[in-house]
């Protein structure tokens, strides 16, 4: 196990993805890569006024006119087929962020009514060492840090947006993916080409507002592993207390289904359940989630908590408690 640093730095930051990129690291699987990040809007402070701070220059667009992302790093051994497992070790957001609704004509502020007029705006101050998130108008929540993007680039030519979730990660905007948690996403090029931005100091199922709480990340610590005994189409999770499965697609009804389908897959990988079965514990036991309605593509999550069906599992005599359940 090697350990690597990445700072946001002009050779480091990009704002697309592209399997063209050329990666700035080349890392063995089980090696850990430590990083800070800026906010998503390349910002360098907190805001002065509404729209008015200091962000990195030069960008150079169409590369830089998403998210400030870091990358992307190649994993050897990743190739299409193959799963990228990403485990999150530690996340501490910087001292400051952002969050505002309304000023701008989203659907969700154009259903409401608040798509014209000023933006409402907050500025916050973090504290990573209490976890408390208080605003410059006296807000004060419990903060709950995790990235908004991860993922890699599809296997097509060109250059690709940082703001819709895809099957191969990206702006997949889940708020249970805190430290502690593994990210397994299908590797969709040669090398997986790696980028993470998009810090999140807390956020709602849903991030109704469009912006969560933005900040920069003072420090993320993932450890990467090539997994070639698992075959994946969507991205999975495990969390401290639960699995998840993820369903994205412009239609949210589409994408419910497919994060249900990935569930009962894995209810079969775990404990051998045929579909019909599995759809009833699954009743029973699995909750959905909106991940996110605001990125164009919807996601939703479906939660498996650890345990849910240990007694069942433990009538069919099978021995594999529920804290050692395989990965497949």
């Amino acid at each position: 196990m090697v350990h690597y640093s990445i700072n946001p730095e002009r050779s480091t930051l990009h704002g697309s993805f592209s399997r063209d990129f050329e990666p700035i690291l080349t890392i063995d699987s089980g090696d850990v890569v430590r990083y800070s990040t800026l906010d998503a809007g390349w910002g360098l402070e907190p805001f002065l006024a509404p729209g008015v701070r200091k962000r990195f220059e030069p960008r150079e667009r169409p590369r830089d006119g998403g998210h400030a992302l870091c990358g992307p790093i190649a994993i050897r051994g990743a190739e299409p087929g193959t799963v990228l497992e990403i485990k999150i070790n530690e996340i501490h957001p910087g001292s400051w962020g952002w969050n505002s609704a309304g000023g701008f004509p989203s659907p969700i502020n154009k259903s409401l009514g608040i798509a014209d007029g000023e933006e409402f705006h907050l500025n916050w101050k973090l504290d990573a060492t209490s976890m408390i998130g208080i605003s410059d108008k006296g807000h004060k929540v419990s903060l709950r840090p995790f990235m908004g993007v991860m993922g890699m680039p599809p296997d097509e030519p060109g250059i690709h947006s940082t703001f819709p979730p895809r099957s191969c990660g990206g702006n997949i905007d889940c708020k249970e993916l805190t430290a502690g948690s593994t990210l397994y996403l299908p590797v969709p090029v040669s090398g997986g080409l790696f980028s993470v931005g998009d810090g999140h100091a807390i956020q709602g199922d849903g991030e109704v507002g469009s912006p969560a709480l933005e900040c920069p990340m003072e420090l993320l610590d993932l450890t990467f592993s090539v997994r070639k005994d698992i075959s994946l189409t969507m991205p999975r999770a495990k969390t401290l207390t639960a699995w998840l499965t993820m369903g994205f697609h412009e239609d949210l009804n589409e994408a419910t289904i497919i994060a249900l389908v990935g569930m009962l897959d894995l209810m079969k990988e775990i404990f051998g359940f045929e579909r019909k079965e599995a759809l009833a514990l699954a009743s029973l036991v699995v909750d959905l989630r909106i991940t996110q309605i605001v990125n164009g593509v919807r996601g939703v999550h479906a939660v498996l908590p650890h345990g849910a069906i240990e007694h069942l599992y433990c009538l069919n005599e099978l021995s594999i408690g529920s804290e050692s359940l395989p990965v497949k």
